[in-house]
């Protein structure tokens, strides 16, 4: 990755700093040690992980020169409460950004991941520091399997997930896709900062591949399974039980059932 060339194609304040690195145990984690020194929009991208992580603990396999893995630091003025829409921002953003370098039909699943034709394409972990119903600072983490050979991954990975080469063919620009990503990132952080919901709430609904599907949902308190029928204004996912209750989720890991 060039990172002068990124500069040179950024339109905004995210990504103006950026801290390159070979090697890091997760670009989150050095995210949040060094954000308390570091500007708003700094970014960590590195080019490849030791230790790097998905939801719930889970680990993000990271091989080096094929894709991208960074993470951002922002510092909105908004209550925790609201943490979600960090998550539904960064991902409205990676998917608009993806879908003009590729063209590809790059759709969004609830809470955190891009795919494309029912596979994992790119995840996203939002981590925050809090204080006093204050956010400090949050780490969008941007996992986007980019170039990987999705057949040289476990058995387990290979059957969920897949990379733009894996689509279509093509070995893309990692550089172009981390401007594109980070010009996108700056624009839709500013919706997101002057809480115009209702715009993030709709872009994201519109690359949704979530609502209006019967899904499965496992959370801490055990599976449910309904209609996807809406965000509310927090990003909390709204599904309608088969007994034609409402549930208000606000973490878990969703399957599409049909």
């Amino acid at each position: 990755m060039k990172i002068a060339e990124i500069k040179s194609r950024l339109r905004g304040d995210v990504g103006r700093e950026i801290f390159f690195y070979d090697t890091v145990g997760s670009t989150n984690a050095v995210a949040s040690e060094i954000a308390a020194k570091t500007v708003e929009g700094a970014v960590v991208l590195a080019d490849t992980q030791s230790k790097g992580k998905g939801r719930l603990g889970r680990v993000w396999v990271s091989p080096p020169g094929v894709n991208i893995y960074m993470s951002i630091i922002l510092r909105p003025d908004i209550r925790p409460r609201y943490a979600t829409l960090i998550t539904i921002m960064s991902s409205v953003a990676c998917a608009t950004a993806l879908r003009k370098v590729t063209g590809l039909n790059v759709t969004i699943k609830w809470p955190n991941d891009l795919i494309i034709q029912k596979k994992k394409l790119c995840g996203i972990l939002t981590e925050l520091k809090t204080e006093r119903n204050k956010i400090i600072f949050a780490v969008a983490g941007i996992g986007i399997n980019v170039n990987a050979d999705i057949d040289e991954f476990s058995e387990d990975v290979k059957s969920i997930a897949t990379s733009l080469k894996n689509e279509t063919g093509i070995v893309y620009s990692r550089t172009e896709i981390v401007a594109e990503t980070l010009n996108e990132i700056d624009r839709w952080y500013k919706t997101l900062k002057v809480m115009d919901r209702d715009t993030l709430l709709s872009e994201w609904k519109r690359l949704s591949s979530t609502l209006g599907r019967e899904v499965m949902v496992v959370t801490g308190q055990g599976t449910l399974t309904g209609l996807a029928l809406d965000l509310d204004s927090e990003g909390m996912l709204m599904i309608k039980l088969t007994s034609g209750e409402v549930k208000r989720i606000s973490s878990g890991d969703v399957t599409i059932v049909r």
